[in-house]
């Protein structure tokens, strides 16, 4: 990916300077190769350990929810419709938020990462559209584009939609179809092979709710997984428990997910359970030709009632 380090670093400490934001939002890199994590810049010099690369994969607008100080966040294009609906949903004010856009080629995937180096790596290092891994047993290296996640792979939107101080000129966007293969695969299936698919994609679930940590979306005060009057869900491992927690998450989703990949990225299981959200942004684009985050002024499409929503459902 294009180094935009330097100016990220640059932009967040004359931000903090001025006085115009209390906090950046970024990453710093991870005590592991090849893992960035999320970074809150308070001073100038902390802005010096800010870093950009392929390897940003969570999404830092699940930082923004109830922050009552002037918050600067650096964002590429998922994260930056996140930043949308976390603005239309009222968790946090426009005039709060300084977005610092990042044009995205994509973030790599860390099993494949794990794939191509064969064992712990030591090093990862990115330059000119390559990604190289160091091992105890040696160096591999690999085209960035081969080593993409599957949301990177499919992305609409590798631009920031929301973009107040830009750290680099437009990437193209490659990506004009909204076919996705892998839903409608599953589309084509009889309900007895859906059914058996999802028990399947499910049965590794250990219920760690990292996907729900991860998600931007997912910031109830009260969880319907902790709730216990009523209680909706059981808290063991049977699989209709399983079943029903993945569901629910899903649907609460519908019409506000972004497919930034955060909930996969996050998963120790590596289960696909964008397969659930992706069907739901599907069905939102064909029945309501809603795209969420693309705007911080309309609601997202099930959040909203009109006369000419389709009915077909009602019998």
């Amino acid at each position: 990916m294009i180094n935009y380090t330097e100016n990220i670093r640059k932009i967040s400490s004359d931000l903090l300077k001025s006085g115009k934001v209390d906090v950046v939002i970024g990453y710093k890199s991870g005590t592991l190769p090849g893992v960035n994590e999320p970074f809150l810049a308070k001073t100038p010099e902390d802005a010096d350990k800010l870093v950009w690369d392929s390897q940003c994969r969570l999404n830092l607008a699940n930082y923004l929810t109830h922050r009552k100080d002037k918050v600067g966040i650096v964002a590429k294009g998922c994260d930056s419709r996140n930043i949308n609906t976390h603005i239309v949903e009222r968790r946090i004010s426009r005039e709060q938020v300084t977005v610092i856009g990042v044009p995205c080629t994509g973030m790599t995937d860390k099993t494949r990462l794990k794939e191509l180096a064969g064992g712990d790596i030591l090093t990862l290092t990115e330059a000119g559209g390559k990604i190289t891994v160091k091992t105890a047993k040696g160096e591999k290296t690999a085209d960035k584009n081969d080593l993409l996640q599957d949301n990177c792979i499919r992305c609409l939107h590798r631009n920031p939609v929301i973009n107040d101080i830009p750290a680099a000129d437009p990437v193209p966007e490659v990506n004009t179809t909204r076919n996705n293969d892998a839903i409608e695969k599953i589309e084509a299936m009889s309900a007895d092979e859906r059914w058996a698919f999802f028990d399947d994609l499910l049965s590794g679930c250990t219920r760690c709710y990292a996907c729900k940590n991860a998600c931007p979306l997912c910031y109830c005060p009260t969880c319907f997984v902790d709730e216990s009057r009523p209680q909706w869900v059981g808290k063991g491992d049977d699989p209709v428990d399983v079943r029903t927690y993945h569901t629910l998450r899903a649907f609460h989703c519908a019409g506000r997910c972004t497919d930034c990949g955060a909930c996969e990225a996050a998963c120790p299981m590596n289960i696909k359970v964008r397969l659930l959200t992706g069907k739901l942004e599907k069905s939102c684009y064909e029945r309501f030709g809603w795209e969420a985050g693309m705007t911080s002024d309309v609601r997202p499409a099930l959040d909203t009632f009109t006369t000419h929503d389709p009915e077909e459902f009602i019998k």
